[in-house]
């Protein structure tokens, strides 16, 4: 879809609203205002095979509460519980976080009410089995998900992202919506101290495929003008400088090698762009990155890492060799792990584990790591309870720089330091699966990552699909051995432009630039920062649908 800021008969076309970004958030904007009438400007720096951002990478994981999904396999959700345990995670403690505060209210009555049926509405089914992530800090009150709550999206992310794309290309087609594809923005026109369009470059265009980084060659330039503009252009995650700068004191020192969860042109230009014209940037020491990055063997984008979505059975040890305390087990406090991890003045950690482990528990993060779920496919689909690990699984496993695999504990060691230049205590690893293994000569155990594993398992999706029973390492009928090098991998920012409710961007003064708007990644997902200091998981993508239409209906009350 070109752009085309004439008609046929060469007339001007006045644009109701103009929304920097052509991602998830960017595209709800764009379908709430259409179906409202109105006439959309999209303008975006990447070429059209990049439409969708993000989101088309993702796993296409949602959050939501009490679901037939949910119930279906006996989990018992409840608005109250959901809120204890949002509010637990995000810790909430600064002036800046009221508006933060109001959007985790609003979402949480969302995702606990009329988010389903509204996705559903539009075409989007979830998988039966609900996944538990997050599994929290070990009290009631704090940090984690008391329940299973992670939904994943019957077509990962591009299957979320269908039926708001398909609206856009109606809107074109309809002559209602243009989208602007290689057209940055670096500057945000103001007129009587209203944000009242966009002024920017135009790139040489770039057939370069999804993923891969474009071209930043200037060839023209160019203004357009609205009553609004939204900005939905996404966070810092591909700007290792940014995310850097930003790191907090909390989480250490800065990881002095990262590798990158998204494509560059996630590079938070227009946090910077829009400051400069009035908005408010809160919590930007709020970040969310992993600790189980590996590196992408067959890598779409410059230092391409994958996250392991793992289960909770692999022994993880820092780079010395030293046991990960309680209850920092795999899959349940992301932050909490990285602050402990920077603390070792070391960039990466271990995973060891046995070849059973790793045909139930490890799962990929991405929608081209998941073909069963992405392309809908029920017979690759079948594998993922069939023995074997799956295929993308495997692979990684085969060709990936990160793992050792051996059938003994020594080998396994010479194959780690053969990949770290970092020394380690072998005999304290070797000590660890030990004692791990002589626990499981009874059906019980002192050790709290065992009894972590066992009760999952009462969780039938856990049990079916998601964590392997317990063995004891050794046993050769479970190998072989393998070991996993971890490294850090950026991915979501938690801080943005501070917003109201309704999307309109806030100022230092504590009310609205007028005629500006954010939504998406760029508003730490809503109000500057919805998540606060931690994210529940599954609650990323569901935070550009409700912060999008929330924007959305924002400039419809405006524009009356």
């Amino acid at each position: 879809m070109p752009v085309n800021a004439q008609s046929a008969s060469g007339e001007s076309i006045e644009f109701d609203a103009i929304i920097v970004g052509a991602g998830l958030a960017g595209l709800v904007t764009a379908g709430e205002l259409l179906d409202a009438g109105k006439r959309v400007l999209v303008v975006e720096q990447e070429p059209p095979q990049s439409l969708g951002g993000q989101a088309f990478w993702s796993f296409g994981g949602l959050f939501l509460i009490d679901s037939p999904e949910q119930r279906r396999m006996g989990v018992h959700d409840s608005l109250e519980l959901a809120r204890q345990d949002w509010f637990g995670t995000a810790a909430f403690d600064r002036e800046e976080d009221l508006w933060p505060r109001r959007w985790a209210e609003a979402y949480l009555e969302f995702a606990a009410g009329e988010k389903r049926s509204w996705l559903r509405s539009k075409g989007v089914k979830l998988f039966p089995v609900v996944g538990w992530a997050e599994r929290g800090s070990g009290t009631a009150g704090g940090h984690g998900n008391s329940v299973p709550r992670f939904h994943i999206t019957w077509g990962t992310g591009p299957g979320l992202l269908q039926p708001f794309i398909a609206r856009v290309r109606q809107g074109h087609a309809d002559g209602r919506a243009t989208l602007a594809h290689r057209h940055r923005v670096d500057e945000l026109l103001i007129d009587d101290g209203r944000v009242v369009g966009v002024r920017g470059s135009i790139l040489r265009e770039d057939d370069m495929e999804r993923g891969v980084a474009s071209n930043r060659d200037v060839v023209g330039e160019f203004e357009f003008r609205a009553p609004a503009v939204v900005v939905t252009s996404g966070g810092i995650g591909g700007n290792h400088e940014l995310v850097r700068r930003n790191w907090p004191e909390r989480l250490g020192t800065p990881p002095a090698h990262m590798l990158a969860g998204v494509p560059a042109h996630v590079d938070g230009r227009m946090i910077g762009i829009s400051e400069q014209a009035g908005a408010r940037v809160i919590n930007g020491d709020r970040m969310w990155h992993y600790t189980e990055g590996i590196q992408n063997w067959s890598p779409v984008w410059q230092n391409h890492g994958i996250r392991i979505l793992p289960g909770p059975s692999s022994l993880w040890f820092d780079a010395e060799g030293n046991r990960l305390p309680a209850p920092l087990f795999p899959g349940f406090d992301t932050l909490g792990t990285l602050e402990h991890l920077q603390q070792t003045g070391h960039d990466h950690s271990w995973f060891v584990l046995t070849q059973k482990i790793l045909e139930k528990e490890f799962t990929l993060s991405g929608s081209e790591q998941n073909p069963d779920l992405t392309d809908k496919n029920i017979g690759l689909l079948l594998q993922r309870v069939r023995p074997g690990a799956p295929a993308p699984v495997e692979a990684f496993k085969q060709h990936g720089a990160d793992f050792v695999v051996a059938a003994t504990l020594p080998e396994l060691f010479s194959g780690m330091r053969a990949i770290s230049d970092v020394p380690f205590d072998d005999k304290a690893i070797e000590r660890t699966v030990l004692e791990h293994d002589r626990e499981l000569d009874n059906g019980f155990s002192k050790d709290a990552q065992l009894t972590a594993i066992t009760s999952a398992r009462r969780y039938r999706g856990d049990k079916l699909i998601r964590v392997a029973s317990p063995h004891k390492f050794l046993d050769p009928k479970a190998g072989p051995l393998i070991a996993v090098k971890l490294h850090i991998l950026t991915r979501k920012t938690l801080g943005g432009l501070e917003t109201d409710l309704q999307g309109r961007a806030q100022n230092a003064e504590g009310t609205s630039v007028r005629g500006l708007y954010a939504a998406g990644e760029v508003s730490g997902f809503g109000g500057g920062g919805v998540h606060g200091y931690r994210s529940l998981e599954g609650t990323f993508l569901g935070g550009c649908l409700f912060s999008g239409r929330q924007a959305a209906r924002g400039v419809l009350a405006d524009l009356r």
